[in-house]
C-alpha cells in the first residue's frame, strides 16, 4: 500500500459515475439519503484528497480513496463507506468489509451485472453485515434480483418515483435457486414441507 504522504494515485471511471440522490429505497422504504458519494476525480486541477481535509458527516469514498486514506480515517469508521466501480471486485475490500458501515456498488450501464456478484461475494463471502447499496444505471426490472443478491438499498437514478418501484420488490413469490435471501433450493424447501 502505497505511504500516506504520496499522492493519491487517480483510477478512471469505467462508466457513468453514480449520481447521488436526495431519497432512495432502504429496507422496502423510500428513505432520506443520509450520505455524500465521493466521485473519481479527473485528477486535474482538484486538490488531494487527505484524511484531514476529508469533509466531516457520513461519506461514500471511491475504493482506491478508501485504500489509501484507510487507516488515517479508524476514529470515522462508522461515517465512512466505499463505492466499488464495476471492474472492482468484492475481494479488494475482502475482510475488511464487516468494518463498514456501508458498502455500494456501481452499475455504469444496465447490462453491467458484475455488481450482482460483488453484492453476494461481500454477504456470503465476506460475512458483510451493513448496508449494501446499488448505485448507477440499474433499472426497475433488476430490483427483485439485487434483493436476491444482498442488496438492501437502491440509489435509482430513473424518471419513476421510488414509490412505486416498491412493488417490483415482490415480482416474484418464489425462485428455484439459492440466492443470499434464500439458501435452499426449491426443491430441499418441498421436500422439508
Amino acid at each position: 500500500m502505497p505511504k500516506p504522504a504520496e499522492k493519491l494515485s487517480v483510477k478512471k471511471p469505467v462508466g457513468a459515475q453514480p449520481d447521488n440522490p436526495a431519497q432512495l429505497l432502504v429496507d422496502g422504504a423510500v428513505v432520506e439519503n443520509q450520505w455524500n458519494l465521493l466521485p473519481l476525480g479527473s485528477g486535474e486541477d482538484e486538490p488531494e484528497i487527505t484524511a484531514d481535509n476529508l469533509a466531516p458527516g457520513k461519506i461514500i469514498l471511491p475504493l482506491t480513496v478508501w485504500l489509501e486514506l484507510r487507516e488515517h480515517l479508524a476514529a470515522r469508521k462508522d461515517e465512512i463507506g466505499v463505492w466499488l466501480d464495476s471492474d472492482e471486485t468484492a475481494d479488494l475490500i475482502g475482510e475488511y468489509a464487516q468494518e463498514l458501515p456501508l458498502i455500494a456498488t456501481n452499475f455504469p450501464a444496465f447490462t453491467d451485472g458484475r455488481a450482482f456478484t460483488a453484492g453476494r461475494l461481500l454477504r456470503q463471502r465476506y460475512g458483510f453485515q451493513g448496508e449494501l447499496r446499488a448505485v448507477g444505471n440499474f433499472i426497475r426490472d433488476q430490483l427483485t434480483y439485487l434483493n436476491r443478491c444482498g442488496f438492501n438499498a437502491f440509489a435509482y437514478q430513473g424518471d419513476q418515483p421510488l414509490a412505486d418501484l416498491l412493488d417490483s420488490m415482490q415480482d416474484f413469490t418464489d425462485a428455484y435457486q439459492t440466492a443470499v435471501d434464500q439458501t435452499l433450493p426449491i426443491f430441499r424447501r418441498r421436500a422439508l414441507g
